[in-house]
C-alpha cells in the first residue's frame, strides 16, 4: 500500500484546524487495505466538526466495519485551505483511515443531509478526480448518495450512480455484498443495477426518463428497469445495529458528546416536517436496552455527556423511567444526561430540571408559530397557555435563559401572527422578570426562520415566499423585537431561497448546480462563503427560473419526486394540507388513534411503543 499522506503532514501546520485531516482519533477502526475485498469511503460533504457529529455516519461507519471483508473509511469536505495544499502537491483528496485516494474506493457514499451542501460533493469528486457526471465515469466504482435529501434526489441525478431512500441498517450490507459479489464478477454495471433495484430503498436515476411539457411542467416519470422505489425501514429497531466504539476527536466538534437514539418517529404529525413523515412509524428502545448501551459508551470514550435523541424526546413512553435510571447511574460518575428536542409544556421542564440541578445553561422550545391559529394550521398541538406555563415553570426551576424558535412565510400567515411573535416573547420576558425583577441575567432567544416546503410533507404544494416579502417580514420582528432581554437571530433570506429551489428541485436543476460550482460556489451551508449572485448568474446561464420551484403546485401535478414512496399515502398528505385549511388537528396517532397515513401497511412494520399510551 503507498499513501501519498507522507507529503503533505508536514505541511499541515499551514491550514486551519489540522486535526479535521489526520484521522487516528480514539476508537478509529483501521482495517487492513490490501485484504479488503470491498472498499468503501463514506463522504460528508461539509466541515469534519459537522459530519463527525452525524449519528447515521458513525452507525454505517461501524456497521460496514463490522463485516469481514469490508472496510469503511471516511472523509469530509476539506476547508479552502487545505484544498489549497492538495493540489500545490498534486495530491488528490484522501480518507482519514488508511491515507487512500477516494478515486481508489469501490463505493463512495455521501451523506446528504441538507440542499446547501451540493457543491460541496463536486469539489470532494473534483478533488478526488472522479468525474463528476455518472454517465462519464468508466472505472468500476459506484457513487451513492442516501440521507433526508435522497427523498428528492432529482435535482443531484446527474452526479449519482444511485442513491439510497429509507434506513439503511437492515438492508445496507446485502447492498454492499451484491456490489462484492459484481466486481468479482466482471459484468456490466448495468447488470448491477437491475439486481440491486430489488432491494427496499435502491433508486437507479438512470432508469428513469423525465418528460416536460412545452410548459415546463413534468409530463412523466417512467421507467423500463424498475417499480418506483420506496424507502427502506428499520423493523427491528431494538436489534439494529448502533455504534460501540463512539470516535472520539481531538478538536471540538458539533455535537461532542454521546448520541444515543432513544426511540425513531415522531407522531406529532406538524405538517411542516418532513422527519416525521420520512421517518414513521415510532419505535422506541426499552430502558433496558438503553441504559447497558450508555454504560459501554461511557466506559469506552470517557465522555462526561450524554444526549438521549430523538425527534421528540419526551414523548418517549418510559422517559420518566429512563431518566431515573440513567440520572441515578451515571451522575455519581459526573456524567451529565441531557434530552434533545422537548415538547412545550411543564412536564417537559420538570424532566429537564431532573438532569440539570447545578448548572442550567439554556432551553429552547419550538412554538413555530405567534398564534393559536396558525398552529392549529400547522398541526402544532400548543397554545400560548403552554408556552407561557413552560416558560414559568422553566424560570422557577432556575433557568434564566430561553431560547424560542418561529418560523415566517407559513401557510395562511397575516400580519396578526406575526404580532404575535411580538407579544408571545414580551411575555415571556414579563414572566422571566416576576423571577429575576433586576434582570441581569435574563435573556430571552428568539430565532425566526423561512418556512420552507419540503418533499413528502402535507406542504409540499405549498409556495414560498420570496426574499422580498422574507426581508419585509424580518424588518418588521426587527423593529418590533427588541429590549435588554430579548437577542434576536434570522436566517438569510437568500440562502434559504436556495434550500427551497434545491428541495423541490427536478433534474435541470442539476445543469445550474454544475454551473454554480464552476463559478466559484462552495460551502453555500456557511452564511460567510454563500454568494447568492454565482447562483443567479447559474439559473440565467442554464435557463432557469428559479421561481418555477418555490411556485404552489396543484394536487393533480406530477412532482419531481412523484415517483418515489416514502410510504405514506399521497392522499393523507392531500388531507392534511386541507385541513390546515380548516385549521383542524390531526391527533397523536400514539393514543391509539390512528392517523390513516398508510405507512405501517405499505411498508408492513408496526409501530412500537415499549409502555403503551403516551405518558
Amino acid at each position: 500500500m503507498v499513501s501519498d499522506w507522507g507529503k503533505i503532514k508536514d505541511s499541515l501546520v499551514a491550514v486551519t484546524k489540522p486535526a479535521r485531516y489526520i484521522g487516528d482519533e480514539f476508537n478509529i477502526q483501521i482495517k487492513d487495505w490490501e485484504t479488503a475485498d470491498l472498499k468503501v469511503v463514506l463522504a460528508f460533504p461539509d466541515l469534519y466538526e459537522i459530519g463527525l457529529s452525524h449519528l447515521g455516519l458513525r452507525i454505517l461507519y461501524e456497521l460496514i466495519n463490522s463485516a469481514p471483508g469490508m472496510l469503511a473509511e471516511r472523509v469530509y469536505a476539506p476547508w479552502f485551505d487545505y484544498q489549497k495544499l492538495l493540489r500545490d502537491h498534486g495530491l488528490r483528496l484522501h480518507s482519514l483511515e488508511n491515507k487512500q485516494p477516494l478515486a481508489d474506493f469501490d463505493v463512495i457514499g455521501f451523506s446528504l443531509q441538507y440542499e446547501l451542501s451540493y457543491t460541496n460533493i463536486l469539489t470532494m469528486l473534483s478533488l478526488s478526480e472522479i468525474p463528476l457526471l455518472s454517465r462519464e465515469r468508466t472505472k468500476d466504482q459506484i457513487v451513492i448518495g442516501g440521507g433526508p435529501c435522497a427523498f428528492n434526489p432529482e435535482p443531484l441525478a446527474d452526479f449519482f450512480d444511485l442513491f439510497f431512500i429509507g434506513e439503511a441498517e437492515e438492508v445496507f450490507l446485502d447492498i454492499l455484498t451484491k456490489i462484492r459479489d459484481w466486481k468479482k464478477s466482471g459484468a456490466a454495471k448495468e447488470v448491477l443495477f437491475i439486481e440491486l433495484e430489488q432491494i427496499p430503498g435502491v433508486y437507479v436515476p438512470a432508469h428513469f426518463q423525465v418528460d416536460y411539457r412545452p410548459d415546463g411542467l413534468i409530463e412523466g416519470i417512467v421507467s423500463k428497469t424498475a417499480s418506483a422505489p420506496i424507502r427502506a425501514v428499520v423493523r427491528d429497531f431494538v436489534q439494529t445495529s448502533y455504534p460501540q466504539k463512539w470516535l472520539v476527536p481531538y478538536i471540538d466538534i458539533v455535537h461532542d458528546r454521546i448520541a444515543y437514539e432513544i426511540q425513531r418517529g415522531c407522531t406529532q404529525g406538524c405538517r411542516f416536517c418532513q422527519a416525521g413523515i420520512i421517518y414513521r412509524p415510532v419505535r422506541e428502545k426499552s430502558p433496558q436496552t438503553i441504559v447497558p448501551a450508555l454504560k459501554n459508551l461511557v466506559a469506552n470514550t470517557g465522555y462526561e455527556e450524554i444526549s438521549l435523541t430523538s425527534l421528540s424526546s419526551a414523548d418517549y413512553s418510559q422517559i420518566e423511567t429512563l431518566i431515573d435510571e440513567t440520572c441515578g447511574c451515571f451522575t455519581p460518575l459526573r456524567v451529565n444526561v441531557s434530552l434533545s428536542s422537548l415538547r412545550i409544556d411543564s412536564f417537559s421542564v420538570d424532566l429537564a430540571a431532573k438532569f440539570q440541578s447545578s448548572h442550567k445553561s439554556s432551553l429552547t422550545f419550538a412554538p413555530e408559530a405567534g398564534t393559536d391559529r396558525l398552529r392549529r394550521v400547522i398541526n402544532k398541538r400548543v397554545g400560548d397557555a403552554d408556552l407561557l406555563n413552560s416558560a414559568n415553570a422553566a424560570f422557577k426551576a432556575g433557568w434564566q435563559k430561553l431560547k424560542l424558535y418561529f418560523m415566517i412565510g407559513l401557510p395562511t400567515e397575516t400580519e396578526s401572527d406575526l404580532e404575535g411573535i411580538v407579544r408571545l416573547a414580551g411575555e415571556v420576558v414579563k414572566v422571566g422578570k416576576q423571577f429575576y425583577p433586576k434582570g441581569n441575567a435574563l435573556r430571552i432567544a428568539v430565532s425566526i426562520s423561512t418556512f420552507v416546503p419540503k418533499a413528502h410533507t402535507p406542504f409540499q404544494w405549498r409556495q414560498q415566499i420570496g426574499v422580498m416579502e422574507t426581508m419585509a417580514k424580518q424588518h418588521y420582528l426587527q423593529e418590533k423585537l427588541g429590549g435588554r432581554h430579548l437577542e434576536l437571530s434570522w436566517h438569510n433570506p437568500f440562502m434559504t431561497q436556495l434550500e427551497g429551489i434545491m428541495a423541490r428541485g427536478d433534474r435541470r436543476l442539476g445543469r445550474a448546480i454544475l454551473t454554480a460550482w464552476q463559478n466559484g460556489a462552495q460551502f453555500d451551508g456557511w452564511s460567510e462563503q454563500f454568494n447568492f449572485e454565482l447562483w443567479s448568474k447559474a439559473f440565467q446561464e442554464t435557463g432557469i427560473d428559479p421561481d418555477n420551484y418555490t411556485r404552489s403546485r396543484e394536487y393533480d401535478e406530477i412532482l419531481p419526486w412523484s415517483h418515489i414512496q416514502s410510504g405514506v399515502a399521497s392522499s393523507f398528505l392531500i388531507a392534511e394540507d386541507q385541513k390546515a385549511m380548516q385549521e383542524l388537528s390531526t391527533p397523536d396517532c400514539r393514543n391509539n388513534v390512528c392517523a390513516k397515513c398508510g405507512v405501517c401497511s405499505v411498508l408492513q412494520v408496526n409501530p412500537r411503543i415499549v409502555g403503551g399510551n403516551h405518558v
